[in-house]
């Protein structure tokens, strides 16, 4: 396949365009306008508002299969450090995590698709507001996405650091781990710190509290499983020579199968509940179910594998790569409906600032391959008839 340096050139501009101007979850509507604007100039249908800030564009070419493609939309709460010249012109808003690029990559997608036609069969481009914590595709699914837009499959493609720049890695099931968060209150009784037998020390409780939830996935938990409960807030107390009344935990917990899911928020709701009463202590706990685990449906997932090699050689594609911890929310749209969920990689000859650094940019070079590997893909499930 052969795509223009015009169209390659003018994609990395709309990216420069998006990052500059970064928006925050259900707040793309700049990126929204100029999303849809574009769609309409290539001839497709577009329908715009979609869960808030969404945007899909349609594009019909004969009657066989229906599929739809997933790009986000959303920024980041960071502060940019990279001094790029198209940096950030928001305060304390940065593209950290791609999203431009996913955007820009699958507009010059579907202005080849539009132009070219190479294809049999309908193509949905899903534009995904608020993928970062705000739960964007759940909120398109709610107002409709799949009534609407009946779809036989859907993709989604993240750039991704640590693989190299144009390679293409994915499997056959879980891709990404599940999001869960819990806000955890131990109460106890306040006293003079120097007198600490005359109450009952939220913050003793808090620290084996801490210390136990690491055994629930290195005792409680088979080694087969995956499972990382991680406490990252601890708040308590006003004054130094004061035991408080109160402590307060936060944390994340991430699994990469439901079954296990289920039994990690089982175990930390016994061990809040029962290990704070020997001290005297209460234990209460609010858990909140997020992000469900990422898990590729394999006949799709096989069929990107296919695309790829095909777009970019059997060297340059990894199936059966290992699923990372981290979450994302087109879980929700591959719980709604069958497809896959692949990571693209980008580092080049140094590599890549993690995604959500101040540092991070995305790679213009893997550009021309994502949008050669969204037609690869749109041509080979709606072949054109002999």
């Amino acid at each position: 396949m052969t795509l223009s340096r015009a169209l390659i050139d003018e994609a990395i501009a709309w990216r420069h365009q998006f990052h500059a101007w970064p928006e925050l979850g259900f707040q793309e509507h700049k990126t929204a306008q100029q999303v849809a604007a574009l769609l309409e100039t290539f001839g497709f249908e577009v329908y715009s508002g979609l869960g808030g800030t969404g945007v899909v564009g349609t594009l019909r070419q004969g009657s066989g299969p229906v599929i739809g493609f997933r790009a986000d939309m959303d920024a980041l709460p960071v502060t940019e450090g990279t001094n790029l010249p198209y940096a950030s012109q928001i305060p304390g808003q940065m593209h950290a995590c791609g999203h431009d690029g996913h955007t820009a990559m699958l507009l010059a997608a579907a202005r080849h698709l539009s132009q070219t036609r190479q294809f049999n069969g309908t193509l949905h481009l899903v534009f995904q507001p608020a993928e970062e914590n705000l739960a964007g595709a759940r909120r398109m699914i709610e107002d409709g996405l799949f009534r609407l837009f009946p779809m036989d499959a859907i993709f989604g493609l993240h750039n991704w650091p640590g693989l190299p720049q144009g390679q293409v890695a994915l499997n056959s099931g879980a891709m990404m781990a599940s999001l869960d968060t819990f806000e955890v209150t131990l109460t106890g009784k306040g006293c003079h710190a120097a007198m600490p037998d005359e109450g009952a020390d939220p913050l003793v409780a808090a620290a084996e509290l801490i210390l136990a939830l690491q055994t629930i996935p290195a005792r409680r938990l088979s080694p087969l499983d995956s499972a990382v409960i991680s406490v990252t807030q601890l708040s308590a107390g006003e004054a130094i020579n004061v035991i408080p009344e109160r402590a307060v935990l936060k944390g994340t917990v991430r699994c990469l199968q439901t079954p296990v899911r289920d039994r990690v928020e089982k175990l930390i709701g016994e061990f809040v509940t029962y290990l704070p009463q020997s001290f005297g202590v209460r234990g209460t706990m609010d858990y909140h179910r997020g992000y469900p685990v990422t898990v590729n449906h394999a006949p799709w997932a096989e069929q990107v594998c296919r695309a790829a090699k095909r777009a970019l050689g059997e060297s340059n594609v990894t199936f059966g790569i290992n699923p990372s911890m981290a979450s994302e929310d087109f879980a929700f749209m591959l719980q709604a409906c069958p497809g896959a969920y692949f990571w693209l990689g980008t580092d080049g000859a140094c590599p890549s600032p993690s995604l959500h650094s101040a540092h991070y940019d995305f790679n213009d070079a893997i550009i021309e391959t994502g949008v050669t590997l969204w037609t690869t893909l749109a041509e080979q499930l709606m072949p054109v008839k002999a």
